[in-house]
């Protein structure tokens, strides 16, 4: 097992690279502890499996340190890493026996035959692979073989940590939770540093106890994910996290003659923490996105003095729960409604508790105090 650090680590596939947008990862440090389950969760083309090649050894980073346990590994060859990588495919030999892919890896190291026996006895048994340690890998299952994949990077106990690139793309879904909660199994049974890449939230959450998302070749947040619905860092993971994302919408800031200062959406105010308007008012930015999730806006069964007068547009019924889309100061937003929730319809009224009202500068998260509020100051005062 090992603590893997990113320090200051970046990578282009371009000779010459002078721009930003020549970066498949930007600029980034990050460390990823021993022995946790990690996710690292983002769209196609993010840089997700660069990052994971880059660690693994298959890439060589531009500029920046890859180190492990404090040690320098960019010249390490992949196998002198410790490090097991299953693919979105199952890699395996057809030709070969169940029992012979598990031994593979501990024979290649010159581990005695009784100790072979043991281990490989000990991982199949773990993935529910015993039955079928005599068959010939190529008469078995996607999902068996992916089995096989992972079982290869658990046999070795000197295992630095296990990477998992897509590992279920190829599975049928209805085998896709089994495996998934295996892995988590094995994690907490065998302690391992674990890396599971992958586009799905829902397996990112399942199987890490954090997760690391990637946006245009950076982690923009790296929390829990309960820490990435609630307060998401950046406006990507309001975006990406959640069904449906977060309603995000473009406010101003403005100060009246008598010095009261209030964030506008259109001719409707907008209540705000005081702490976050405080700093605020400290911000040269006068340009603003609110966001909110649907799950935490408020629809109310009549008028409210404290809501905001909206048109319903459709209620789409998802059977536990409602999505009802409706139309405020002409920009379409989305609310979620409880299964027992009565279904509004034409004029109704609204509201966005404040303290699940988000502030954003510059895509990233505002809050009174924090580190995140420093660095989105600091980007608005750079861009002027």
């Amino acid at each position: 097992m090992a603590e893997i650090t990113l320090n200051a680590l970046a990578h282009s596939y371009s000779e010459n690279p002078s721009k930003a947008e020549d970066y498949a990862i930007r600029e980034m440090s990050h460390v990823w502890e021993q022995g946790g389950a990690f996710a690292l969760l983002g769209p196609s083309g993010c840089g997700k499996s660069t990052l994971l090649n880059i660690i693994s050894g298959l890439l060589e980073p531009s500029d920046g340190e890859v180190l492990f346990d404090g040690k320098r590994v960019n010249e390490l060859k992949p196998e002198e890493r410790n490090i097991a990588q299953v693919f979105q495919f199952p890699v395996v030999y057809d030709t070969m026996t169940v029992f012979d892919n598990l031994a593979f890896p501990l024979r290649n190291i010159g581990v005695p035959a009784h100790k072979v026996t043991s281990k490989v006895h000990e991982v199949a048994e773990i993935l529910e692979l015993s039955d079928q340690l005599k068959r010939k890998a190529k008469g078995l299952s996607a999902d068996q073989k992916q089995k096989v994949s992972m079982g290869r990077g658990l046999v070795r106990d000197d295992v630095s940590a296990i990477l998992f690139d897509e590992p279920l793309t190829v599975i049928d879904p209805q085998l896709k939770w089994k495996l998934r909660r295996k892995l988590k199994q094995i994690h907490e049974q065998f302690n391992i540093t674990m890396v599971y890449v992958t586009h799905d939230q829902l397996e990112a959450s399942t199987f890490a106890d954090k997760i690391a998302v990637m946006y245009n070749g950076q982690i923009v947040q790296f929390g829990t994910p309960r820490e990435l619905f609630e307060n998401p860092a950046h406006t990507f993971v309001g975006y990406f996290i959640g069904s449906p994302g977060m309603n995000f919408f473009d406010a101003e800031l403005q100060t009246d003659h008598q010095g009261h200062t209030r964030v506008m959406f259109g001719e409707h105010e907008i209540a705000i923490r005081s702490d976050v308007l405080t700093t605020l008012k400290n911000m040269a930015a006068t340009k603003l996105r609110l966001g909110i999730r649907p799950e935490f806006v408020h629809v109310w069964d009549g008028k409210n003095d404290d809501a905001y007068q909206v048109e319903v547009d459709y209620v789409e019924d998802l059977g536990t729960y409602k999505i009802l889309s409706f139309l405020f100061n002409g920009q379409m937003m989305k609310a979620r409604l409880s299964e027992d929730q009565k279904v509004p319809s034409g004029q109704i009224f609204v509201s966005f508790p404040e303290q699940w009202t988000k502030v954003y500068v510059n895509e990233y998260l505002v809050e009174a105090s924090t580190p995140m509020a420093t660095s989105a100051t600091q980007e608005v005062e750079d861009a002027n």
